[in-house]
């Protein structure tokens, strides 16, 4: 059995654990409370520039678009959403598998033509543990996402899609539900998916008012080659920098979690070493006490 001061010494090492643990949930818990606000009114955005831009390109318009062509898949780029830091329990550890998983998929084209995009330290370590030279990324883009940041990223893999060096661009990240469940998505970034079009049991309506193209009820001025070229660009920046907050926000929910759990587990682990140390120093004034009485009737 441990003697009473080693019993001590944890406790007190155990307590001051608990104060850091704790202090990091209520840090954690603040970020997280920002973050869903940002995300929380980013989605409906999103969603809708989402619902414009596949109606636009599902309409019978004629419109051709180098961002829907799906082509063979030759070369790929994978971009991965990941801290900057741990001591958030699982969340790094997912991204990377299926990261792993993905890459698995695409052995066949070779590791010249696996690009990977890492967002974040962990993943960017990761990626260079699995022998892979990780393409140039913003690392601030993991902990305080930018417009700007995630726009310059996202014009570098459209510019890479519509000159053949990429045939497919695919993005992971977590998904912020809540803070006890963040979901883990593997996306098709480009081409762009028009197989789950928003209203797709309605007919698209394509007729001339005045002189202006109508699409799925909506008015097209000046016409819509023009505005499907201004449109794309758009919704795919809006869409990494949505995956990247969706992201930040999911990291802060996982750390407050888990500093969480971390701190109830510091909780009941004093209280079990208290309980020994009690019952040590019990056993120890009984023994006192024994030897005292025996002592006395020698």
């Amino acid at each position: 059995m441990a003697s009473l001061k080693e019993v001590k010494t944890r406790i007190n090492s155990v307590k001051s654990t608990r104060k850091i643990t704790s202090a990091m949930k209520m840090v954690a818990s603040a970020k997280l409370h920002k973050a869903q606000g940002a995300i929380e009114n980013m989605l409906p955005y999103q969603r809708k520039l989402n619902k414009i831009l596949t109606n636009f390109l599902s309409a019978d318009l004629p419109v051709e678009s180098p961002y829907i062509k799906v082509r063979e898949v030759k070369r790929v780029a994978i971009v991965a959403f990941s801290s900057n830091t741990s001591l958030c329990g699982a969340f790094n550890a997912n991204v990377i598998k299926m990261l792993l998983q993905t890459v698995g998929e695409y052995r066949t084209l070779g590791q010249d033509n696996i690009l990977i995009f890492p967002v974040g330290k962990k993943v960017d370590e990761a990626v260079k543990r699995m022998g892979f030279q990780p393409q140039e990324t913003s690392l601030t883009l993991s902990d305080k996402p930018t417009y700007q940041e995630a726009a310059e990223l996202a014009h570098h893999l459209m510019e890479m899609y519509v000159s053949g060096e990429v045939d497919r661009v695919e993005i992971i990240y977590h998904h912020f539900k809540s803070m006890g469940l963040q979901i883990l998505l593997r996306e098709t970034y480009l081409p762009i998916d028009l197989t789950h079009v928003i209203n797709e049991e309605e007919e698209p309506n394509k007729e001339g008012v005045e002189g202006h193209e109508i699409a799925n009820d909506y008015i097209i001025e000046p016409n819509a080659e023009e505005l499907i070229a201004n449109l794309i660009p758009t919704v795919l920046s809006q869409k990494l920098f949505t995956a990247a907050v969706d992201s930040n926000t999911s990291e802060h929910a996982a750390r407050t979690l888990a500093m969480q759990v971390a701190t109830d587990n510091a909780n009941e682990l004093i209280q079990d070493l208290t309980k020994q140390y009690n019952k040590s120093r019990q056993q120890a004034i009984t023994n006192e006490l024994l030897d005292i009485v025996g002592g006395s009737m020698k």
